[in-house]
């Protein structure tokens, strides 16, 4: 298996051949994380329509949910406008954070300047 030429074509990696790969849930729209895609992952994403992303800390490939049973079923894939970023539409099973929350960006509201945002 490989990815698609066209796709692979398409895509603007970083330096170490990284793309990134934001998670939304299919239905609420929600915003649920953001990961790290290479080729591979990208083409068994496509393949399976299971998530599967690069995991930079471990340096390895890892499908969401492997060991915590917390699946990401894949609806859709987009990609920007620019080809440097991945939407997965998806089906989270489960809390999508390591943390155990539902989202990645459910525990910290940074507060905005008086003014701001207007």
């Amino acid at each position: 298996m490989s990815l698609d030429p066209r796709i692979s074509a398409r895509l603007k990696r970083t330096a170490d051949g990284l793309v990134p790969a934001i998670a939304q849930q299919h239905d609420t729209g929600e915003v649920l994380m953001l990961a790290w895609m290479n080729d591979e992952a990208l083409e068994r994403t496509l393949a399976t329509g299971r998530a599967t992303y690069w995991s930079r800390s471990r340096q390895e490939l890892w499908a969401k949910g492997d060991t915590s049973g917390h699946v990401q079923w894949v609806k859709e894939v987009r990609l920007d406008c620019d080809g440097d970023t991945l939407l997965l539409k998806v089906d989270q099973v489960g809390a999508a954070c390591h943390t155990g929350d539902r989202t990645c960006f459910d525990a910290d509201l940074l507060p905005l300047a008086d003014g701001a945002g207007r």
